[in-house]
């Protein structure tokens, strides 16, 4: 039988057209990655060179000094909260939503998947401005009760990370497998049944996935949170509003280094969810 061209393992390309061709994608693609890099090594070298002469706060010293803010603490306790519940709640919706768009065709499918991306394509500040009016609508006491307080925080990361979680999802069933459930059914399953045993199962990287984007969209929100759930310090004070409040007072190393603690936040999720999930699948 013969083995498929793609299965096989990478050998350097003999013809002189494929060495150039693999050689303009590797440029592009380490052009890009060198270009994050210094992004994140510029923050870095920044906090390290405001740490010189100063020897009662070195390089480390200007991270724990964030961390002996009560401010900045009380804004990282509630990012760690509200993230959480964000990519919980954004996979709790994503998951049936992402199985129906997938698996079915019904009336308004169309319409219904062009919707859930406006809040992927709409300006951040727009979303927020949406859901300060939408709240006009609603009885006072609904008002009182989200709109500049902590619940403003989570329903604010949950309009855009959702939307994330749901083209994740969808793309995740996409590549699952249906005769498998159809088989199941057969056994004598019913449609839950094979979708909870057979079809969740299956696609459960991609709900590690969902999970891991939603809970990263959710840290690095902004807009919305600026103008739904205000930046409040001790309050709704989120490390993306945090960012703005030290460069509103002109403390730009102090907004540097919370935006490290940030990078450094999101690329420990990223890590930890793709170690889990190889580990666990064999990805």
């Amino acid at each position: 039988m013969t083995v498929p061209e793609l299965s096989r393992p990478w050998r350097p390309p003999g013809k002189g057209s494929d060495r150039v061709f693999l050689a303009v994608l590797g440029i592009i693609l380490a052009t890009y990655a060198l270009f994050i890099l210094l992004l994140v090594g510029a923050d870095v070298a920044y906090v390290g060179w405001k740490a010189q002469g100063d020897a009662t706060r070195p390089f480390v010293g200007a991270f724990l000094a964030a961390f002996r803010s009560e401010e900045i603490r009380n804004a990282m306790v509630l990012t760690m909260i509200s993230c959480t519940i964000t990519a919980i709640l954004s996979v709790f919706v994503a998951v049936p939503a992402g199985y129906l768009l997938s698996r079915y065709r019904f009336p308004g499918n169309r319409a219904v998947d062009a919707l859930l991306d406006i809040p992927i394509v709409l300006p951040p500040l727009v979303v927020g401005l949406s859901l300060l009016i939408l709240f006009q609508f609603l009885p006072r006491g609904a008002r009182e009760a989200f709109v500049y307080e902590r619940p403003a925080v989570v329903l604010a990361q949950f309009a855009v990370a959702c939307a994330f979680a749901v083209r994740i999802m969808r793309a995740a069933f996409d590549q699952t497998d249906q005769r498998c459930a159809q088989v199941a059914q057969t056994l004598g399953c019913s449609r839950r049944q094979a979708f909870m045993m057979v079809e969740l199962p299956e696609a459960w990287p991609g709900v590690l996935t969902a999970v891991t984007i939603a809970w990263a969209r959710a840290l690095g929100e902004f807009g919305p949170l600026l103008i739904f759930a205000g930046a409040t310090r001790n309050k709704t004070e989120v490390l993306s509003t945090t960012v703005f409040l030290e460069l509103s007072v002109g403390d730009l190393s102090a907004a540097v280094t919370v935006s490290l603690i940030m990078v450094a936040a999101a690329v420990a999720v990223v890590i930890a969810a793709r170690t889990w999930g190889s580990r666990t699948f064999n990805l």
